[in-house]
């Protein structure tokens, strides 16, 4: 019992990473899946090129879009948005692009991932390009006989040996735009991720505090919200049953779910870890946890907004 209580907390401790890993490690198989079992290039002049670029980018694009389904941020950042009376999507413009810039972000490793992976692999690549004009030009040169066999290349079709082995052309062409693909991400999230630590506004073990302090929040915040629904629920049906009148029940009002969901702003003039902690310590003073001076959005401090009291599956 005590491994698996081991195991679980390493699990919970690096289940962002784990969590991408995993994301990394599918959309891979599922490429390699989808190239070798689905994929048929046609090898036909008019549908070489659209069919390849459908099953290299259209997957992409639908893992794209799954990525926005999946982040908590976005459903924070939508929910209740468009009601008459509400406040406006995200905040200010510039807070709001920078919202949607990280949920594009992190949303954009599984279509990346699938795109650098298919590119190794190369045969979707190989198809597209042996039904362009633009690489029939390039590589048949004035030769309108390589022009009209190239798009059976992938299909190891072509009458002339010459014209078969440019096949490796094409491949070669692919792999290399996957490695430069794989190169220029890392690169990007290096970057980021580093100028992102430099401009942090609090120190690398208060950073570690307040993951810890968020995880706690959360588990707590669903049991005592579990807790609360299930007396709720069990007071209202013993009335109806009853027929009797329910007793009081302390509930947070549409506000103050509002006031808590919000997204969160840091300034340095208060240690506020979550919009929980600013609701409960702001509620004396002025009943309103709206943007003060000082109040600014920090892109490393992004992750006070994912968590929610339930999980992606739930919603």
């Amino acid at each position: 019992m005590e491994k698996f209580q081991t195991v679980l907390d390493q699990f919970l401790k690096h289940h962002s990473a784990l969590s991408y890993g995993l994301v990394t490690l599918l959309t891979a198989g599922g490429e390699r899946i989808f190239s070798s079992v689905v994929f048929a290039c046609p090898c036909s002049a008019a549908w070489n090129l659209p069919y390849g670029l459908v099953f290299l980018l259209v997957p992409a694009l639908a893992l794209f879009l799954l990525g926005y389904v999946l982040s908590a941020r976005t459903w924070r950042l939508l929910t209740g948005c468009c009601a008459p009376g509400t406040r406006a999507c995200g905040g200010s413009g510039l807070r709001g692009l920078l919202v949607c810039t990280h949920v594009s972000a992190a949303a954009a490793l599984a279509p990346l991932t699938w795109v650098a992976v298919a590119l190794l692999g190369g045969a979707f690549y190989e198809c597209a390009a042996s039904g362009s004009p633009f690489f029939a030009e390039r590589l048949c040169r004035d030769s309108e006989e390589c022009k009209a066999q190239l798009p059976l290349v992938p299909c190891g079709q072509a009458g002339s040996a010459k014209v078969q082995d440019l096949l490796k052309e094409l491949k070669a062409q692919s792999q290399v735009l996957g490695w430069v693909l794989i190169a220029v991400v890392i690169t990007v999230l290096l970057v980021f991720t580093a100028v992102t630590r430099c401009l942090s506004p609090v120190s690398f073990l208060q950073l570690k505090f307040w993951k810890i302090y968020l995880e706690q929040e959360q588990q707590i915040l669903k049991t005592q919200a579990t807790e609360h629904a299930t007396e709720l629920a069990k007071e209202n049906i013993k009335c109806f049953f009853e027929c009797s009148r329910s007793k009081e029940h302390c509930t947070p009002s549409m506000k103050d779910w509002q006031q808590i969901s919000a997204l969160y702003k840091f300034n340095p003039k208060d240690q506020y870890y979550s919009m929980l902690h600013k609701y409960v310590n702001r509620r004396e003073k002025s009943h309103s946890v709206k943007s003060s001076e000082g109040d600014a959005f920090v892109p490393i401090l992004g992750f006070v907004d994912s968590p929610g009291i339930t999980s992606v599956a739930e919603l």
